[in-house]
């Protein structure tokens, strides 16, 4: 079993290169069964399991320049090529939280040059991956000062990083179906990272479709932070935690046997009951709006009269991800179109399905 002292670097006798950079492409990811509720550092309070998106993704190049020991170190964000102020205090709290794991960050100024796939404020969790990509560009890094580092011991740890800057971000490194949080029922399944669902998985779910329809663009909210933090106390929390691993446990026999119907209980059930959490926490939160609502009515009118295997699943906003195998990708596109997409502000949605995971730019993306 891993504990965080495995993922700890020892410095002795390495001999740091004066500069290098290194770029990855990370995916945000959709969970079927939510995690809402932590424990510090980063602990979650029910395991999760989720898909790794393929479109809905961040591009992030580090570059790493070596500084005199009495230098502060300078650290410089880039948003498609414009400096970015207001992301310096998250990174620089990220990088603060895990340069016990990774000491060799202290030895360099850093340059972060990123891009999303997706719009700001599209209801996509950019932090995920966001967070994940900087991790994979550090322990690229980790692997030149250490080349005999294993692959999985790698991903592993990218993970674990990943954890500390944003939860779901260690759902990130892999696809298509990650578990997060230790589970009985998963072999190797780690508070501490992420790990990839491998062994008989229905091929019903690859490349599951994930259509996204943005109800609402605006700012969050409430952060993560904040809705975490509303568990604490809250006279449901611990039926809640039970009811999640329940519902992993379920949605596992269900990965292997393909019931879209069961499927489909599951995870609008876990949605549901996020925001059920949200709205009976004190200060209570609505974060659905009235076309959320509508929306989700018609995806169910829609699937009882067509027989598709549709469903809904939502994050902590009024934002819909319509969950479908790629087999019903026509007639639940069209109904999306002609009934669904009126409801989003601006028509705007984004189409994405599971997919594999990150992967490192070997040349310059930027």
């Amino acid at each position: 079993m891993s504990a965080a002292r495995d993922f700890l670097f020892d410095l002795s006798g390495i001999s740091l290169p004066q500069s290098g950079n290194y770029t990855w492409k990370s995916p945000s990811n959709i969970a079927l069964v939510k995690y809402w509720g932590k424990s510090e550092p980063q602990i979650p309070k029910n395991a999760s399991v989720s898909f790794t998106l393929s479109q809905s993704h961040t591009v992030t190049r580090i570059n790493f320049e070596k500084k005199a020991l009495t230098e502060e170190r300078r650290l410089q964000i880039f948003l498609d090529g414009a400096l970015k102020e207001s992301f310096r205090p998250k990174v620089a709290k990220f990088i603060e939280r895990i340069k016990e794991y990774v000491p060799f960050l202290d030895f360099y100024h850093l340059g972060i040059h990123t891009h999303n796939s997706f719009p700001h404020s599209s209801g996509i969790a950019s932090s995920a991956s966001g967070l994940s990509a900087l991790a994979l560009c550090i322990m690229s890094l980790e692997k030149e000062l250490n080349p005999k580092m294993g692959e999985v011991y790698f991903k592993r740890k990218a993970s674990f990083l990943a954890r500390l800057g944003s939860g779901s971000a260690c759902r990130s490194i892999e696809g298509e179906i990650v578990v997060w949080g230790k589970h009985e029922a998963v072999q190797n399944s780690s508070d501490l990272f992420g790990i990839k669902l491998t062994s008989d998985i229905h091929p019903v779910f690859h490349q599951y479709q994930d259509t996204i329809l943005l109800v609402d663009e605006g700012e969050k909210e409430v952060s993560s932070s904040l809705g975490h933090h509303l568990m604490v106390g809250h006279p449901f929390a611990e039926e809640r935690f039970r009811q999640a691993n329940d519902n992993l446990k379920k949605l596992l026999v269900v990965l292997k046997t393909g019931d879209l119907d069961e499927f489909n209980r599951i995870v609008e059930g876990e949605a549901l009951s996020l925001h059920a959490m949200m709205m009976t926490s004190q200060p209570s939160f609505i974060l659905m709006k009235p076309n959320t609502l509508r929306i989700i009515e018609k995806i169910r009118e829609f699937r009882k009269n067509s027989n598709c295997k549709v469903c809904f699943t939502l994050d902590a906003g009024a934002n819909v991800h319509v969950l479908y195998p790629k087999k019903e990708l026509d007639p639940v596109k069209a109904f999306i179109l002609s009934e669904l997409l009126p409801l989003c502000q601006h028509n705007k949605f984004i189409q994405d399905a599971s997919g594999p995971g990150a992967s490192q730019f070997l040349e310059d993306y930027f």
